[in-house]
Parts: C-alpha cells; sequence; structure tokens
C-alpha cells in the first residue's frame, strides 16, 4: 500500500512502510580523509536498540460476489450461469455465500523517544505507517513484541504517536536542532527495509527545504542515505546520536532507493509530537486569509523592489487577519518578528505559532511598509476542495475585446450569471472568452472569471478596464495588476500588456 506522486516522470512514493537502506560506503580518497567518519559503529551500537519495528495489522473484507442475473425457477440457464459465475468469484466465492475477511499486514519503522510521562513509553512513526491499522506492534531489537496504542496521529504533516508498556526500560534517543543541520552533513538513518530488522545506512544531506507537494507544510531535509520501502517512520541521526529528521518518503522511478529520500525535519516534528502526547490532536494557528506567490511582474505592478513575501488575495471575515487590518492586496513580509521570503512559508509559521498568541505583522501596502497587530485564531481542520465546474459556451451578448489583454469582457447581466454558475450578487465584469495567445490566458485567466479591480481600482465595466490598460500603456507600464475571482477564489493576477 502506498501513495504515488507523478512527477517529470518519475514518482515520487510515500511510502506506506518506512525507508531507509544501505549505502555503500566508498573508502575515502585521501583528499577527503580528514572529514570523512572512519566507522559509523560506535555511533550504530548505540542507536540500534531505540529504533524499532513498526508491525500492523488490518482488517480486509473481500469484495462481494456479482450478482448472477435472475431466471425463472427451473430455467435451463440457472444451472448454466451459476456454474459460470462460480467460476469467476474472487477467491473461489460462491453465489449466495458472505464474503471472506482477511488479515492485511504491512511493516514500517519508528524509535523510543526520550519524554518524561508517567511510565509510558512513547514511539514516534509516520502516519500513513498506521493510519488504516486494527492493531499495531511495535517490535524491539531483541525480537521483544510490544502492543502498541495509538496516541494520536496528524496527517497533514505525516507523524504519529504510539504508547507501549514494558517491563523494563527501553533505549531511547533525543532530537537535535535540524536548522543548524547543513547540506554536506553526513547523516545515519536506521529503519526495517523491507521488512529486514534494523538496518543502518549512511550519507549526506542533500538539500533542505524541500516541497515535493506531499502536504501544506512541506518542508523536507533531503538525503542520499538509502531509504527504501520499510524505513518509513525511522529516525535520521546527525553525528552526535540525535534526530534530526523522521524518514517519510522517497523519490523514485521504480519504487527502489535511487539516492533520494525526503525526511521531516526535528523541528518541525517536535512541535507536532509535544501536542500529540499532550492532546491526542494537533491545534494550528489560523490567520485566515488566501495568500499567493508574489512574481516578478507582481512586485514590479505593486513597486516591491523583488518578488518577496505573500500577497493577500482574500480574507476571511471575522478572522484573525480581518480583525487586525490586513486587506487584500497586502503583501506580507515578516511575520512574528520572521522574514517571509517565499509564499510558501507564511502557512508554516502561522501554523507553528500558538493558538491565541499576540503578533506583529509588517505587510507592505500602498508603496510603504506598516506594522499590523493582531491575535492568531485556531485553523479548522477541515478544508473543503473548490468546486470544478465545466467550461461554459462563449456568450455573444455586449461583448467587448480588450486586445492587450487578450480578453473578451462582459458586464454582469441574468444571463451570464445562469451560464457561469455566478451568485445574484456577483459584482465587477465577466470573462466571456479568451485568446489562447494572449497575456491573460497565459496567466490562466478563464471564462467566467470575474475581474474587480485594475490597478487598484474597482471596475464595473469593460470600458473602465479598456481606459486603464490603455492609461498603463501611455504611462509606459508593461503589466496591469488585476484582482481576479475564479473557480479557486481570489487572486492577483499581472499579465503583461502586449
Amino acid at each position: 500500500m502506498q501513495n504515488t506522486f507523478r512527477r517529470s516522470g518519475f514518482y515520487i512514493i510515500a511510502l506506506l512502510v518506512s525507508f531507509v537502506s544501505i549505502a555503500a560506503m566508498q573508502t575515502p580518497t585521501p583528499a577527503h580523509g580528514a572529514t570523512t567518519p572512519e566507522s559509523f559503529a560506535d555511533l550504530a551500537d548505540k542507536l540500534l536498540p531505540a529504533v524499532v519495528n513498526i508491525s500492523t495489522t488490518q482488517v480486509i473484507e473481500n469484495r462481494t460476489p456479482q450478482e448472477m442475473p435472475q431466471f425463472p425457477p427451473g430455467s435451463p440457464f440457472e444451472d448454466f450461469f451459476k456454474e459460470f459465475f462460480d467460476r469467476n468469484q474472487p477467491d473461489g466465492q460462491q453465489f449466495g455465500k458472505r464474503p471472506q475477511k482477511r488479515l492485511a499486514t504491512s511493516l514500517g519503522s519508528g524509535f523510543v523517544i526520550d519524554y518524561k510521562s508517567n511510565g509510558d513509553t512513547f514511539i514516534v512513526t509516520n502516519n500513513h505507517v498506521v493510519q488504516d491499522a486494527d492493531e499495531v506492534n511495535a517490535i524491539l531489537q531483541d525480537g521483544t513484541r510490544l502492543a502498541a496504542e495509538i496516541v494520536g496521529r496528524d496527517g497533514k504533516t505525516d507523524i504519529a504517536v504510539l504508547k507501549v508498556k514494558s517491563n523494563s526500560k527501553l533505549s531511547s534517543v533525543g532530537f537535535g536542532d535540524s536548522d543548524v543541520a547543513r547540506v554536506g552533513d553526513w547523516v545515519v538513518a536506521i529503519g526495517n527495509p523491507f521488512g529486514l530488522g534494523g538496518t543502518v545506512t549512511a550519507g549526506i544531506i542533500s538539500a533542505r527545504g524541500r516541497d515535493i507537494n506531499a502536504g501544506p507544510y512541506d518542508n523536507f531535509i533531503q538525503t542520499d542515505a538509502s531509504i527504501n520501502r520499510g524505513n518509513s517512520g525511522g529516525p535520521m541521526f546527525n553525528m552526535q546520536g540525535e534526530v534530526i529528521g523522521i524518514n517519510t518518503a522517497i523519490f523514485s522511478p521504480s519504487g527502489g532507493s535511487v539516492g533520494i529520500g525526503f525526511a521531516i525535519p526535528s523541528n518541525a516534528a517536535k512541535l507536532v509530537i509535544d501536542q500529540l502526547i499532550q492532546n491526542g490532536q494537533v491545534s494550528r494557528g489560523w490567520l485566515g486569509v488566501n495568500i499567493q506567490e508574489v512574481t516578478d511582474p507582481i512586485a514590479e505592478a505593486l513597486n516591491l523592489k523583488k518578488p518577496i513575501g505573500a500577497l493577500v488575495s482574500n480574507v476571511t471575515e471575522g478572522s484573525p487577519a480581518a480583525d487586525g487590518g490586513i486587506k487584500p492586496r497586502d503583501v506580507i513580509i515578516e511575520f512574528d518578528g520572521k522574514e517571509v521570503t517565499e509564499m510558501r512559508h507564511l502557512p508554516r509559521m502561522v501554523a507553528a505559532t500558538p493558538v491565541d498568541k499576540k503578533v506583529k505583522l509588517k505587510v507592505w501596502r500602498d508603496g510603504k511598509e506598516k506594522t499590523l497587530n493582531l491575535k492568531i485564531g485556531k485553523l479548522d481542520e477541515k478544508v473543503a476542495d473548490s468546486e470544478i465546474t465545466d467550461k461554459p459556451e462563449k456568450s455573444t451578448v455586449g461583448e467587448v475585446e480588450v486586445q492587450k489583454l487578450g480578453l473578451t469582457l462582459s458586464r454582469i447581466t441574468p444571463d451570464l450569471i445562469e451560464r457561469f454558475g455566478l451568485g445574484s450578487d456577483a459584482a465587477g465584469v465577466v470573462v466571456v472568452d479568451t485568446d489562447p495567445d494572449g497575456s491573460g490566458a497565459k496567466e490562466r485567466i478563464r471564462p467566467g472569471d470575474i475581474i474587480h479591480e485594475v490597478n487598484q481600482q474597482k471596475v464595473s465595466t469593460p470600458e473602465e478596464i479598456g481606459k486603464i490598460v490603455d492609461k498603463a500603456t501611455a504611462d509606459k507600464k508593461r503589466t496591469v495588476l488585476l484582482l481576479v475571482e475564479g473557480q479557486s477564489g481570489f487572486r492577483f493576477i499581472a499579465p503583461a500588456i502586449d
């Protein structure tokens, strides 16, 4: 069982069973001998007892047999079809027999953590290792099998915490500071690849801050330490024997290790683990904004010197952001004293902030910085997906073509409200068609989208948009800034003026 994500002809496999592997350590050349460890043996002896194999069992019910067509009693077809369908049932099932149940087992990895708590022993692993399990066991290095209870799981970070009872004190490991780990540092990974048991592999940190689209808070450490099926949930250690990552996924065209593995940084994991142990669930901070990347054209349109921060496209009514004075078109450039260099950093910053904490934000508004104060709310973990609709047919009534954007626009009419499925209170200018070669289409503007603002001016007619675009052209501007409402909500777009 595994989740697979296609990326440029390759696959990112979120390992339902943990991954870490045997890295072939080559004899160092004399030029690098001073920095290459002579052996990992002492470190492995110390750490192996704290790493466990995770065995899970799930009861799966075979699918219901196909139903045989009904025939009148005594029909000559009845026996024929009964024999035919019996031969084609899964697992030899026959008509009239109840579906059979079977046990499915899987293996992963985990590690015992040094956590002070009333004699309970806690084990960390990946959520995808245990999420569907009916029974979970932790197998120690000496073969001892302990029944494990799931304390809490967090799907967004793929972390789970288990609890076991033992008559003797178990070996444990502590966390290190993943923020100080550098690209090129040696790391050791221990886990249960392919069910082989405690296996030690070594490599280096290949990269940091990787986003593999596995979740909203991706910030993985990349390593070339060999990771394979069965290693998910296993620890990544630094040379001091501290856990700086939880091995979670690999990048592979075949499902096997190709030297590109990913681990959750320990500093991010600790925040989740503490909450799971204390509360059984994770409470995350909430700001209440929709944000998007600040591109070069958008930065130019907003007079930002460089494309940094997170551009606010919409503010949720009644949210901490709304109460704190954040507005659409603000660019959040600093959050709680930390610079927001990229849009994707902000969700992690906010999520890691305690609920009800008062924080300061710096935003870029109207060509200058502005400081805001607000109190962080609690995130509702239930997030609904956007509804996808079919592309509407082209409208031909009341259209105005803005050639410089490659858009055909119209005022909002009852006919267009019905055709595009717009709200009865919709306002702005609706896009009824796009030129595939125009700048609007290149910025993914689609028929049915509504333009609310152009260069920070509210618009209600196509003619207003045309005049603003013409003025921007006369002022030798290369882009215009649009506030567009589409299927996924509000967003700012800076199409070129062709």
